[in-house]
């Protein structure tokens, strides 16, 4: 299965980034927006930071041109029609991203590879909406896609080693370490990852530290370059909710269930860096604790 023409539905954050790499890597690339609106924003937005590359000498002016060629925005499904692998990011909700699933397997040509960018619902549930489930898998990017190198490439039971190949060499072109995980809810990463950001949550609510306390303890401790608070404002707390309670509905577990702190954040429109303040105030530099929070969102 060669791999020539990428399709990539949805044009948020993850969808933008994508498209962006499988430009740069020299596929054709295809971008569909999913919601009602222009592209405009969106394609500004890539203008720009290409631009800043340019002048910042990262970017040459012919490479420039050449990746914004290889480039397409539409708002039309149709226009994926002939693209070799499509990889869909949009809203995380099951049902939506069957409903595309479904249109897309009538439009797209019958030898393409379909993939999810999905983190944390199981990848066979929304395989189960298209015919062809053996060209099906999950191709996982994380943010920011042109600075992390994993991408967690899930097959399903029904997935063919024909289709699992070209997607792991598709990885590698891309410049990424593609890794083959079981298609489980939360695969690896987000396995690991959403306990730790919970019980670090848990931990302030029960006022084992303060937030700048917590996170420097990690940073210093354990050698990560972020800390568990910073890096949940960084993921859009709303996220961190949403992927908690998927992963808790899956497997009933304690480590993942969502702490009263985090809902009430998300209820009262706290939602990390997206929404300026989180766990820290953003409208400040550096980014202060919010420190108040612990006291008001007490259980």
């Amino acid at each position: 299965m060669e791999i020539r023409c990428v399709g990539v539905l949805g044009a948020g954050q993850m969808g933008l980034g994508i498209a962006q790499a499988t430009a740069r890597a020299g596929y054709e690339t295809i971008l569909v927006k999913a919601t009602p609106g222009t592209l405009d924003a969106q394609r500004g937005k890539v203008e720009k930071q290409l631009q800043r590359e340019v002048e910042r000498g990262k970017l040459s002016a012919a490479d420039h041109g050449a990746l914004l060629e290889r480039l397409r925005w539409s708002t039309r499904l149709h226009d994926l029609a002939a693209v070799d692998l499509v990889i869909e990011s949009i809203v995380e909700e099951l049902a939506v991203k069957r409903e595309h699933f479904a249109r897309l397997d009538e439009i797209v040509q019958e030898q393409a590879i379909f993939a999810t960018n999905t983190s944390t619902l199981t990848v066979a549930e929304i395989a189960s909406a298209v015919k062809r489930q053996e060209r099906f898998l999950g191709l996982h990017f994380f943010n920011p896609v042109h600075a992390m190198k994993l991408v967690e490439v899930a097959p399903t039971l029904r997935t063919g080693p024909e289709a699992v190949a070209a997607c792991v060499e598709f990885a590698k072109r891309l410049g990424k370490l593609p890794v083959v995980v079981p298609d489980s809810t939360g695969f690896i990463v987000n396995r690991l990852l959403v306990p730790y950001l919970i019980d670090a949550i848990a931990c302030l609510e029960r006022g084992l530290a303060s937030i700048a306390e917590m996170d420097l303890a990690m940073q210093n401790g354990a050698n990560h370059p972020m800390g568990p608070l910073a890096l949940a404002d960084f993921i859009g707390l709303d996220i961190v909710l949403h992927m908690a309670s998927l992963l808790h509905d899956e497997y009933r577990e304690p480590s993942f269930a969502p702490p009263p702190l985090l809902r009430r954040m998300v209820l009262a429109g706290f939602l990390g860096r997206k929404s300026g303040a989180g766990f820290y105030d953003y409208a400040q530099t550096p980014p202060a604790p919010n420190d108040w929070l612990v006291r008001r969102g007490a259980r």
